[in-house]
């Protein structure tokens, strides 16, 4: 499993699990990833979770991964899936979906 390419940058693929729906997590999340310099989106989804998909610097992914490990004030997470891999190039910016 290749997690970084020579430049240094990386793709994190994030699943977070709790009461993250309906507290400002996305929009948090947001502010976080441009905050960071990262592109790629936030998302909900049917299960109740929230998607994060970033790509950019290794530190800064760790940084928002630990981020979202807290998740804003209102938010209590419980879990959070990361899966990492290579850098796609694919986003110009980072989104709320």
């Amino acid at each position: 499993m290749t997690t970084q390419n020579k430049s240094g940058r990386a793709r994190l693929h994030l699943i977070v699990v709790g009461r993250v729906q309906g507290v400002g997590f996305r929009f948090s999340a947001y502010d976080e990833a441009k905050e960071l310099a990262l592109a790629g989106w936030v998302r909900n989804i049917a299960s109740g979770e929230v998607e994060i998909i970033a790509e950019g610097s290794r530190e800064n992914l760790q940084m928002l991964a630990a981020w979202a490990h807290l998740g804003p004030p209102s938010a209590h997470v419980t879990a959070v899936r990361e899966e990492w891999g290579d850098v796609t190039g694919e986003f110009s910016e980072f989104r709320i979906r």
